[in-house]
């Protein structure tokens, strides 16, 4: 099967600072409710396709990429952290309703941009950034790398430094996007892709180069950059007192950790937290229909309320 991520209804380019620019497209149906997508750390959100996929027909979709990721060019790597990348967020939900108007906005995230969105409301961030941007109605978060600090986390901590050392190993460029499909086939991690995805990966997270050679769009470094700064902000999010409802989906707890850590939930029980079985950080190319599936029944919900 070959995936084929469809031309936007509309772009929308977006000043993120003096130097840095975000492409955020505007998919599915415009008259729906307006849900906003983004990725995890060094992917791309048009990887997710077989997942929002599903989405368009009922929902207006934006979907956008995380600086120095998928449409977007790379950044000085000192301007890539987290403080940037909440300002980013905000920065993009304002420009978003500046564009297109003024509608209740559910997040829709994955692992770091899930971990982001949380981070976007929390008090470490109050004094960092000048907010302009609206509160989400409602957020879903798939697999965000987040914890409660304390000593019980340490195998969160060491997974963490583990993940960050893999990242800095990486190759870099590939020959061709066949190379690096065929060298997917070698990690036990993609096995659950559903199929077309390896193909549809490599064209969303390589770049062809001025060589001819294909390389990560993301680069190595500042992926692992980032991964360094999960265990350092992974708490600051107050999980019980979260600023709008939130339905956090996670990965199989009895699989090993695939990409980056998923998060111990069991002192969480304010949390509306479910997972899916069978699945890694990587569910929404794995079981997009179940996770649409989740999408739709917090929409429906959040329409009850």
């Amino acid at each position: 099967m070959r995936w084929q991520v469809p031309e936007p209804l509309s772009i929308c380019e977006i000043s993120l600072d003096l130097e840095n620019r975000s492409f955020v497209r505007q998919h599915g149906n415009p008259s729906g409710p307006r849900l906003v997508l983004c990725h995890g750390n060094g992917l791309a959100i048009d990887l997710y396709y077989p997942f929002w996929s599903l989405l368009e027909p009922d929902f207006e979709l934006f979907v956008y990429d995380l600086r120095s990721h998928g449409w977007n060019e790379v950044s000085k790597e000192e301007d890539h952290n987290l403080f940037s990348l909440v300002s980013d967020l905000d920065t993009i939900l304002h420009e978003i309703e500046q564009h297109y108007g003024i509608k209740p906005v559910v997040g829709v995230y994955h692992s770091l941009s899930a971990m982001i969105s949380l981070l976007l409301s929390s008090p470490v961030m109050a004094t960092s950034i000048d907010r302009r941007s609206r509160e989400f109605s409602g957020l879903v978060l798939f697999d965000p790398p987040m914890h409660r600090p304390g000593k019980s986390h340490s195998e969160f901590d060491e997974a963490v430094e583990g993940t960050a050392r893999i990242a800095r190993r990486r190759t870099e460029s590939f020959d061709s996007l066949e190379q690096y499909q065929e060298l997917l086939d070698f990690f036990p991690a993609y096995s659950r892709l559903v199929p077309g995805a390896k193909e549809l990966m490599g064209q969303t997270i390589l770049r062809e180069s001025r060589g001819g050679d294909y390389r990560l769009r993301c680069p190595r470094d500042y992926e692992a950059r980032i991964i360094e700064y999960v265990r350092a902000f992974a708490g600051q999010a107050d999980l019980d007192k979260l600023p709008c409802p939130t339905k956090i989906v996670g990965a199989d707890p009895l699989l090993p950790t695939s990409y980056l850590p998923t998060v111990d939930f069991s002192d969480m029980l304010s949390v509306d937290f479910d997972f899916i079985p069978e699945t890694t950080h990587f569910m929404q190319i794995e079981k997009p229909s179940e996770c649409a599936e989740y999408v739709h029944e917090f929409m429906a919900a959040l329409h009850k309320s």
